[in-house]
């Protein structure tokens, strides 16, 4: 986003009397206050924004994530507190954007596995061509002298950038896609599960980290899990037993 455009959000200045007066009201359910308090404080959203510019997260999305943080602090003001509506929104906003960059970092993908994701797209694309047909995970994995089970982990970290068409694991030498794979929405119940898997994840060896990003963020099925890594459904479900008591210890 070219934070410029901050320069067409609304310029009128409210006193702190007619702050309060529309907090009230919002309070007590006036939609029309809120949008009010909304529209007037959307620049103090985006002086906050841009704060976090350049850590590699798109500044629209911080805006979203900042105007929420914005809502809890029309909602949470406590009208008796003798202190300035924005002096107390702009932490509210701030401790908003740093939970979303928060979890969101947890499993940033490294720069290593989006050039092999980057590459693994390139050489199928490639390969397409020169063979007229799909290439398999396999094939894609011996071309680039890796192992199979990296590819499916690198395209599986990037899914929610890549084509919905992208090879992502195959099953008898088929390939299989990546469309209706990707994951929930963080409105899914799950979510809190998956938020606490990635606080964790950082903890563990990288092998384990494979495996849950397998069982977890690829939500593939212990069977699955068993072919790409070459193990029995047996032994998968021992590892991530195992991989679970061990992140008891950090929860």
């Amino acid at each position: 986003m070219d934070y410029d455009y901050i320069k067409v959000l609304p310029n009128k200045r409210l006193s702190d009397a007619e702050i309060k007066c529309l907090i009230r009201r919002s309070q007590q359910g006036d939609l029309e206050a809120r949008n009010i308090l909304i529209e007037n404080n959307l620049r103090l959203v985006a002086s906050v924004v841009k704060r976090f510019q350049h850590r590699g997260f798109d500044s629209d999305d911080l805006f979203q994530i900042g105007s929420i943080g914005l809502m809890k602090a029309i909602d949470g003001f406590d009208l008796s507190y003798n202190v300035r509506f924005s002096t107390y929104a702009v932490p509210k906003i701030v401790g908003e954007i740093k939970r979303y960059i928060r979890e969101s970092s947890t499993i940033r993908v490294s720069r290593s596995l989006k050039e092999l994701a980057q590459k693994a797209i390139q050489i199928q694309e490639q390969l397409t061509f020169d063979l007229g047909r799909t290439p398999t995970v396999q094939e894609v994995a011996e071309h680039l002298g890796v192992d199979r089970e990296d590819i499916v982990v690198a395209l599986d970290a990037i899914k929610p950038v890549h084509s919905l068409h992208q090879i992502i694991h195959e099953n008898d030498g088929d390939p299989l896609l990546l469309e209706d794979q990707i994951a929930a929405t963080q409105a899914d119940p799950g979510e809190d599960t998956t938020i606490i898997i990635k606080r964790m994840m950082e903890k563990l060896e990288p092998e384990d980290q494979k495996f849950l990003m397998l069982r977890y963020f690829a939500e593939k099925s212990q069977t699955e899990v068993a072919k790409i890594l070459g193990i029995s459904q047996a032994q998968v479900s021992r590892i991530e037993k195992r991989i679970m008591l061990e992140m008891r210890k950090y929860y």
